[in-house]
């Protein structure tokens, strides 16, 4: 055998012809209804008319058919059970099938709006083959409440005509054109002009094209097509999509009787993790971010994941880490029926840098933040652990960046603030508001000077003391000058509270009313000092 041989791709083709009913009945048999007797279709709106956009067995065998206008339907059988099409629910049910497919291989894609794609090479052998593969598949899936038909093949395009025309088939090397040069063009897939015009010119069956130059189909119906056909013939074949990008490394658990204890599930996430870290370890690498999928026997799939600010390289930190997740989590861990299958990855991992640990406390010191923010973020998440970050810019309410603290606690322990000059207060405020907040200012000292008095949150502040003004000018390269200069004061009432306040615009220069006449900037307070 060749070696391209070895390594041709085996994709898995699904298709799901009556998901949007099946949806529809798997919800009434989980609300307890039981599921209609009547025959049942669903319908969508095409060219202002209502038309079947899914149908069940009942309703085939009456003689409808998808496309077919609701009021002929009606008139066929007029006890019809009618529901709405829901397009993003059936999205979301077929997202949850690829979630629950991911038990076979890592690699599943969306063949919208029905279908999904396995590329199943190399990873057969683990379910008993393809064979076995196929029916392990179809009969789960079976027992969920979907009708499936499943093939496959080398090439997608040629595993997706099989599904529609010859379901359980599975195609060896180089048998796809074989496979397929019986069916009729419109099992292609092509568009439906496509379809008319090689009806139009005599090519009724896949052979009868086949049979056809390359050049002389790609003259009259384009190189699309042209590819098209190649691939559902094995002639090469277009990658699939897959949904999720394949983790960097992959552990996981089957189970012949479902687990679903706390202490079965901690136990083996523990050993996954010490397999996963080993196996790491010989590339000398660290995960920083990692995913734990929990596989439900009823087909629910539940994914956790952790991330970390530096490299882990223990398997008693990923422990602690998905125990911090798991009791944080809003919505508990439900077994149900328990798990069959945990899965442990790590999507992202990064070469380990060897440090001096022994003799340097502030490693030591590194080490110990980064681990308590890792917990930290766990438990709350990522996003609400942060540090600040310097920016060059002088407007106040920009000059700190709010950064998630995981990925960049070395940036902040680097950055260099401005420094206080000894023995004078400080020049910006203890309190920084996110957005400044408006003040009333009955009348100041002079046009450019500080007010005597101002009423902030219904309260009324008599000013004793000032310091100012310092005039910031805003960016005009950024601001396109929709923002004014504005003049700071460090007031003091007579209470002994101090404010960072502003004038908003400067008098008689940008501040003006609708009919073009100067008008009294607005005044804010910004901050709060201690």
């Amino acid at each position: 055998m060749s070696a391209s041989s070895v390594n041709r791709r085996r994709i898995l083709s699904l298709w799901l012809p009556r998901l949007p009913i099946d949806r529809i009945q798997r919800f009434f048999s989980s609300a307890g209804l039981g599921k209609t007797n009547e025959p049942s279709i669903v319908v969508i709106k095409d060219n202002n008319a209502l038309v079947i956009h899914a149908l069940d067995e009942a309703a085939e065998r009456l003689g409808l058919h998808i496309g077919q206008p609701l009021a002929n339907a009606r008139a066929m059988c007029p006890d019809l059970k009618v529901f709405d099409a829901d397009v993003v629910a059936d999205a979301k049910t077929l997202s949850d099938i690829a979630d629950w497919c991911d038990r076979f291989t890592p690699l599943v894609a969306l063949d919208a709006p029905h279908g999904l794609f396995l590329d199943i090479t190399g990873c057969a052998h683990l379910f008993g083959g393809e064979a076995a593969l196929l029916k392990t598949l179809v009969r789960a899936l079976a027992r969920q409440g979907f009708a499936v038909s499943a093939a496959i093949a080398g090439t997608s395009v040629c595993a997706r005509t099989l599904t529609r025309q010859a379901p359980g088939s599975i195609v060896a090397d180089g048998g796809e054109a074989a496979a397929i040069d019986r069916f009729p063009v419109s099992a292609l897939g092509a568009e439906e002009t496509i379809t008319t015009g090689l009806r139009r010119a005599g090519l009724k069956t896949i052979g009868d094209v086949a049979s056809r130059t390359p050049s002389e189909i790609t003259a009259r119906f384009g190189a699309r097509f042209s590819m098209l056909l190649a691939h559902a013939l094995g002639q090469g074949d277009a990658p699939i999509s897959p949904r999720k990008p394949l983790p960097d490394y992959i552990v996981e658990k089957r189970f012949a009787e479902p687990i679903a204890t706390d202490t079965m599930i901690a136990m083996t996430l523990s050993r996954l993790a010490e397999t996963l870290i080993a196996s790491m370890e010989k590339q000398g690498k660290g995960a920083r971010r990692l995913e734990a999928a929990f596989f439900r026997t009823d087909g629910v799939v539940r994914a956790i994941t952790v991330e970390t600010g530096r490299p882990v390289t223990r398997s008693a930190v990923i422990d602690r880490l998905f125990r911090e997740r798991l009791d944080a989590l809003a919505d508990p861990l439900d077994p149900g029926f328990g798990f069959d299958m945990v899965r442990l990855s790590a999507s992202r991992t990064e070469i380990v840098v060897q440090e001096q640990r022994d003799l340097d406390a502030h490693v030591h010191d590194n080490d110990e933040l980064a681990a308590l923010i890792d917990r930290i973020a766990a438990r709350i998440g990522g996003k609400r652990v942060v540090v600040h970050l310097p920016q060059d810019t002088h407007i106040p309410e920009q000059a700190v960046l709010a950064a998630p603290a995981q990925h960049h606690l070395a940036a902040a322990m680097q950055a260099e603030w401005p420094a206080r000059a000894e023995s004078e207060p400080p020049l910006r405020p203890l309190r920084l508001f996110d957005q400044p907040e408006p003040v009333t200012v009955p009348f100041a000292t002079v046009p450019d000077g500080p007010p005597h008095q101002f009423t902030w949150r219904r309260a009324k502040h008599a000013v004793v003391r000032v310091e100012g003004p310092e005039r910031i000018a805003m960016e005009w390269w950024r601001q396109d000058g929709k923002q004014l200069t504005r003049d700071y004061f460090r007031i003091e009432d007579a209470e002994g509270l101090r404010f960072w306040i502003f004038r908003d615009g400067l008098y008689e220069g940008e501040v003006f009313d609708a009919d073009g006449k100067s008008a009294p900037p607005r005044w804010y307070v910004h901050g709060l000092f201690a």
